[in-house]
């Protein structure tokens, strides 16, 4: 046992200096697991007990994750979609039982189950879910127009060339990437890795071949090396690599770092579970610089989704380890569901501290209706709109696309420019790059009213950001960039309000009803509190909520700094009429970035004062991001096992086991990326003229769907809750009591005439000579099993439960010359030597001569109330059940 574990140690820590090729899954034939497992626990168990003790078979680490092992089991083919009890996860909660147990503390099965409780921290059964991707509908292109002309004035041989107005905007010359004069500077994005987490990667494309990077590629969806695209809609990938990295040759169009390399990591073509989308994050992330990811839930206003813990963990384990310590770079594509009300707050990918989240402007400057708002968006950068879209290179060998668009191909816009400031210093941490992204972005439209001045004097605007990326002022400032110090980070105490509490049961209680005008609360930020956690200056806000609202789309939560600037957080969504409200949902904003915390932040919770649909304010907490004060005592941040109770644990007292929802299959099928982008997205004219909250009720659809029941702020007491209201009025109360009373008398005497009827069906008396078997006592008509169901189901209908437990129990008919043979099942005897002959009988549809004789002598001799059936067994026909 020690041997295997030393070998498990040296296995891993070879891992860490190489990239190794995942198994290749098998999802239809086994479930997999992943678990966290401590190795330096002199008591506990090692993970060759941990293995044998959970039944499970070893299949690999965790992509990145040190000590994270995915372990799998062969599905039971015997289970159905109703049985949610996984056998894994209840083998352990069976150890937890048993090592929490006082009895039989010193026996072997309780130190063992105590072994494998504390050296395992984290078990989760893994299910496959899609994610979207954020690209345009495929459009008919307009006929093409001549470029040469506009090809030989920059000596490009690419006929596309002329068509890639992002690069060289003739009309506009103002609102282009602005990346000519970082070319002229010898920058090309040379030794830089790009990797397209997408749909695949066309590395035979005669654009992108040369730049393709073979070894750093993977496809998580069919567990292959190459991510070849393989289905008629994946040129998703395709696409937005060649924004960064079309080679400068005679084939459709350029990249803006066209001498840069690009992987790709194929996740979308298919289901995917939590820990191949989290080895799919850190995949090659020593050797792969920035993650372009124009993907992540549904942009329709209605879902409110997030990375689970393992894609946390990764994304973590990125910024932390990726790239020698500098931190991987993870670009996200804002989303294209503002048409639909959507903003991007309600997405836990563009939300993040770790994203640089970009959404798009069109080739006029204007903000396309598509584009989602947020306080979480950091840059725009240029897309498709205002009749223009954005030229490419496209899956095949020498195809261009000429109909990309959306925020899809914002985010790689972005990922080209840092390509290009990668080359010139590739000493830049992550969060450099997001600092480069404040202090460089270019302000557009200056007139809208979507921008507010910040507490740092520069300007914010939820539909933008800090503004357009300008790749040639990115770049120049990254030349002389200071580097950033680490980052620190102050979470403050969980505020309670009215005793408000979300357990580990997904039931709210207690909290604050939210009245007409909203209700606030405040939380204060003291120097000393910065000093204490070597926090000096802000960057990101995280603020997490515990909100129980009957239609979570009324609701809205803004926050105020102690500058009395305010971050809307989460704005008025129509569309979403989800009753399961904010169950610990973190929001981010980088609103209040170089602004003073220290003072009274003050949120706002507010609905829509809708009768028919009202909620309750329960808690929340704030974590602030930024600098170091003393760089020497800088810590690195881990992901917490636990994070949406109220209120929350800072240390787990137990094992956390992931249980899969009760109301899902296995896999979890996202729409297309085009589902929710507007088919018009690239012709229809932007805006710079509407604040983007004010106008985002007036411009969503009116729901179809009718409101949901009233819900009282205050806590639930069950059934009962309102029963204060009905005895309110004397008739009420009376005229309900007199209804129960007749209720009850007329269902007693319905199971009365019921049992006397079952009574005279279904018994007999026996003579002492008369020998019944005990199949024939245990077994109904239909060959199964009796069950109380059967006989005691007053309607004779049979359950979808009881018809499923009785297939699965019941053998397989077979037909023969004399009949058909029905097996009883498990209270039959299946051994030849001691098996009764001829025990088992043969059905006929008539009764033969023999048991008739036997059928009418029964009967004469009986009772008219017991009847026994000729074959020997109770009478167990629905008719009989039935009768009235």
């Amino acid at each position: 046992m020690a041997t295997m574990l030393v070998a498990w140690v040296l296995l891993s820590s070879l891992l860490l200096g190489i990239t190794a090729t995942p198994t290749k899954r098998t999802y239809d034939t086994h479930n997999y697991y992943v678990l966290r497992h401590n190795p330096f626990l002199t008591s506990g168990a090692s993970l060759d007990d941990v293995v044998r003790a959970l039944k499970v078979e070893l299949v690999e680490q965790a992509g990145e994750l040190q000590d994270h092992w995915i372990v799998k089991q062969l599905k039971d083919t015997r289970l159905t979609t109703r049985d949610v009890s996984d056998p894994v996860l209840s083998r352990f909660e069976a150890f937890k039982r048993q090592a929490d147990s006082s009895l039989e503390i010193r026996s072997e099965e309780t130190q063992l189950a105590q072994r494998i409780v504390s050296s395992v921290d984290y078990l989760s059964l893994q299910t496959l879910r899609q994610r979207t991707k954020r690209a345009p509908p495929p459009i008919t292109p307009s006929a093409s127009t001549s470029s040469k002309a506009v090809a030989a004035r920059f000596g490009i041989e690419d006929p596309m060339f002329g068509k890639q107005w992002h690069l060289v905007n003739e009309e506009y010359p103002e609102h282009m990437m602005n990346v000519t004069g970082v070319w002229d500077m010898g920058l090309t994005g040379k030794g830089v890795i790009s990797s397209l987490v997408d749909d695949g990667l066309d590395y035979e494309s005669e654009d992108l071949s040369s730049n393709f990077d073979a070894d750093n590629s993977y496809d998580f969806n069919d567990h292959e090396k190459l991510p070849t695209p393989k289905n008629y809609d994946d040129h998703h990938g395709t696409r937005c690599a060649g924004q960064i990295a079309a080679e400068k040759n005679n084939v459709c169009g350029v990249g803006i770092a066209y001498d840069s390399k690009v992987a790709g990591v194929r996740i979308l073509s298919g289901p995917i579970s939590d820990v191949d989308e989290a080895a799919a994050l850190n995949y090659g992330f020593q050797n792969v610089s920035i993650y372009s990811c124009s993907w992540g839930p549904p942009d329709n206003g209605m879902s409110m989704e997030g990375p689970n813990y393992l894609i946390q963990k990764a994304v973590v384990n990125g910024i932390n380890n990726g790239r020698g310590g500098k931190g991987s770079i993870f670009v996200f594509a804002s989303g294209n569901g503002a048409a639909h009300g959507d903003q991007c707050n309600f997405d836990g990918y563009t939300n993040s501290i770790y994203s640089v989240t970009v959404s798009a402007v069109d080739y006029k400057g204007l903000h396309p209706y598509y584009s989602e708002p947020c306080a979480a968006n950091m840059i725009v950068a240029y897309s498709s709109g205002s009749n223009h879209q954005i030229v490419t290179t496209d899956k095949g060998k020498n195809v261009c696309a000429t109909t990309h668009g959306g925020t899809s191909a914002a985010a790689p816009n972005a990922v080209g420019v840092f390509a290009l400031a990668l080359e010139a210093r590739p000493d830049l941490t992550w969060r450099d790059i997001q600092h480069l992204c404040v202090k460089t972005a270019e302000e557009i439209n200056k007139d809208d009213p979507d921008w507010e001045k910040t507490a740092s004097g520069r300007r914010y605007s939820y539909k933008y950001g800090f503004g357009v990326l300008d790749g040639y002022r990115y770049v120049k400032a990254a030349q002389t960039w200071k580097l950033v110090k680490p980052q620190a980070w102050l979470e403050t105490k969980t505020i309670q309000l009215n005793n408000g509490t979300f357990g580990d049961d997904k039931v709210f209680k207690g909290g604050e009803f939210i009245p007409p005008n909203g209700i606030e609360s405040k939380m204060t930020i003291t120097k000393e509190m910065m000093e204490e956690n070597n926090l000096e200056a802000l960057e990101h806000i995280n603020v997490r909520v515990w909100i129980q609202h009957a239609s979570r789309g009324e609701v809205e939560v803004e926050i105020m700094s102690p500058n009395g600037i305010k971050s809307v957080l989460g704005g008025r969504r129509t569309a979403d009429r989800d009753t399961s409200g904010y169950p610990g949902w973190m929001f981010m904003s980088v609103k209040h970035w170089g602004e003073n915390p220290v003072g009274d932040w003050t949120i706002k919770v507010k609905d829509q004062n809708n009768a028919q649909s009202n909620g309750s304010f329960l808690g929340w907490n704030m974590i602030l991001w930024g600098s170091t004060i003393d760089p020497t005592q800088a810590i690195k941040y881990e992901v917490p096992l636990v994070a949406d109770v109220l209120p929350p644990v800072e240390v787990p007292h137990r094992p956390i086991i992931v249980l899969p929802p009760t109301t899902t299959t296995s896999t979890r099928q996202h729409p297309k990326p085009t589902a929710n982008l507007p088919s018009d997205h690239a012709v229809a004219t932007g805006e710079n003229s509407k604040p983007a909250f004010s106008s985002a009720a007036e411009t969503q659809p009116s729901p179809t769907t009718a409101p949901s029941p009233l819900i009282s702020g205050t806590p639930d007491f069950g059934w009962f809750s309102d029963m204060s209201s009905l005895v309110t009025g004397q008739k009420w109360f009376f005229g309900a009591l007199g209804a129960v009373s007749l209720f009850g008398i007329g269902v007693g005497v319905f199971f009365w005439r019921r049992r006397v009827a079952q009574k005279a069906a279904q018994y007999t008396a026996l003579n002492n000579d008369n020998d019944v078997s005990m199949s024939a006592l245990g077994t109904s008509i239909s060959g199964g099993p009796r069950t109380t169901r059967e006989l005691y189901d007053a309607f004779g209908e049979v359950s979808d439960d009881d018809d499923d437990e009785t297939t699965a129990l019941r053998q397989p008919l077979t037909r023969g010359a004399d009949g058909i043979g029905f097996h009883s099942g498990f209270l039959d005897d299946d051994d030849p030597p001691t098996a009764t002959p001829g025990h088992t009988r043969l059905y006929h549809d008539e009764p033969s001569n023999h048991e008739h004789e036997t059928q009418m002598k029964a009967r004469d001799a009986s009772t008219p109330e017991e009847v026994i059936s000729p074959t020997g067994s109770a009478d167990g026909s629905w008719e009989h059940a039935s009768r009235e």
